[in-house]
């Protein structure tokens, strides 16, 4: 085992939550609660409800863990399966930036639903979150940029953030940890394919990150062996899945940079790739006193990683193929000034304004912008408008990033539009909802957390 790999697992083995700063802790509570809306506001939405069924059919009739979207019960692995496909599918879920990893989708289902399983408190499931966020952040940097040309993070790292949580909660040494990560990395699957075809892959991703990371965690605490150098071996998975690979990521600063903080919350409904564009061309819009019949024209200067993932889709066929359309998003926000759920839903593929708007947006990869990625994400675009000028606006923190985050009261606010537009409960339930989050650390029953 290399010393990056021990380090970073030494490091799992010791963290305690006494050693966990105030305001990492209160940013784990944020990014919980936006996990949780964006779990619930996928109720009854397709696919949810097939990962649902398979819960129901293949799983007991009833147990500890909650899946959120119908509040039942089923156990640890089933609900880490649902609510992780539910918390993905809505495009609100938070995103690292330099790791390109959605750390929420993965993390917060394994760990939720193994607490309620083992009888853990709040304190504990923050604890194991952290562990999660940290663990998972780091091997997605470790892994690089080449590796999400091909591979969808979330998915891959995913599984072994999810279980690095799920192992924090049953108290694992470093050598369990290292086991861990050798069941959780050989597990390690998704590809982008499904891109061009809108398939419901990307939902898959994420419930099988989440409840393959919780299984590796339960047979590894019953005495399963793992591989010893998962991330580094020579059949690794950076040899299988990476070329640009640095081991010194995955022992970055551990305990003196929390990297959990440094995550972002999503602003627009959307993929993050189209994030720093859209606030840049509101930006501009709003400046100039633009409407979307005077521009005839929008270049969004963007980063490799962009064209690699948005380049694919052309003209979407479905909702979630739209979220990852720059000129749908870009259409959205030209024409409607926002690019949220209820926009994508009734507009993004009816409205003619928007299609029309779409076919006049291009990508170019920007030097600057490709360089910054993906510590950061800058939004640049270029407009040509109607009557002949050439104009241009810069974001260099798009909304939801550190530099420009979300306060609770937006949090708060965010939260009850997500639970609204699925109607998976009422105002009052989600205020109740707010309130269970905001005492986390009080909480030593979590099975009313549903």
């Amino acid at each position: 085992m290399s010393e990056h790999t021990r380090a970073l697992t030494e490091f799992l083995a010791g963290l305690r939550y006494e050693q966990i700063p105030e305001a990492v802790l209160a940013r784990t509570e944020d990014l919980f609660l936006d996990w949780l809306g964006s779990a619930l506001a996928s109720a009854g939405a397709h696919p949810i409800p097939l990962f649902e069924r398979y819960a129901n059919a293949m799983g007991p009739a009833d147990g500890p863990a909650r899946v959120l979207v119908n509040r039942t019960g089923s156990s640890a692995y089933f609900a880490a399966l649902v609510n992780g496909a539910s918390s993905h599918l809505v495009e609100q879920d938070d995103l690292h930036n330099s790791s390109v990893l959605h750390p929420a989708t993965v993390v917060f289902p394994a760990a939720l639903a193994a607490a309620q399983d083992l009888g853990k408190s709040g304190r504990e499931l923050l604890l194991a979150s952290v562990a999660g966020y940290e663990a998972g952040i780091r091997i997605g940097e470790f892994l690089g940029r080449s590796h999400y040309r091909i591979f969808h993070t979330t998915a891959t790292v995913g599984t072994l953030a999810a279980a690095v949580a799920v192992g924090k909660l049953m108290d694992f040494d470093q050598q369990r940890f290292t086991h861990l990560l050798g069941s959780a990395g050989t597990q390690a699957a998704g590809l982008w394919e499904f891109l061009r075809d809108a398939a419901d892959s990307k939902q898959l991703h994420t419930a099988k990150a989440a409840a393959d990371g919780l299984l590796a965690a339960y047979l590894t605490r019953d005495g399963l062996t793992g591989a010893q150098d998962i991330l580094e071996g020579e059949q690794g998975m950076a040899a299988g899945m990476s070329h640009d690979a640095d081991p010194k990521k995955l022992s970055d600063r551990l305990g003196s940079r929390w990297a959990l903080a440094e995550t972002s919350f999503k602003y627009h409904a959307s993929c993050r790739h189209t994030h720093p564009a859209a606030d840049a061309l509101l930006e501009l819009m709003q400046r100039e006193g633009l409407s979307a019949a005077d521009i005839s024209a929008v270049n969004a200067r963007v980063h490799q990683g962009a064209i690699d993932v948005l380049g694919r889709v052309k003209v979407p066929q479905t909702v979630h193929q739209a979220k990852f359309s720059m000129g749908t998003v870009l259409g959205l926000i030209a024409v409607h000034g926002k690019a949220g759920l209820p926009e994508f839903h009734s507009l993004a593929l009816t409205d003619p304004q928007v299609a029309a708007f779409r076919d006049k947006v291009g990508m170019v990869l920007d030097p600057e912008v490709d360089g910054a990625y993906p510590a950061r994400w800058l939004g640049r675009v270029t407009v040509e408008t109607v009557d002949g000028r050439t104009l241009h606006a810069a974001i260099d923190d798009p909304k939801g990033d550190p530099g420009n985050t979300l306060s609770r009261a937006e949090l708060e606010d965010k939260f009850r539009r997500l639970v609204q537009f699925s109607g998976a409960r009422s105002d009052d339930e989600a205020g109740e909802l707010i309130a269970k989050v905001w005492r986390l650390r009080e909480t030593d029953d979590l099975t009313g957390l549903q």
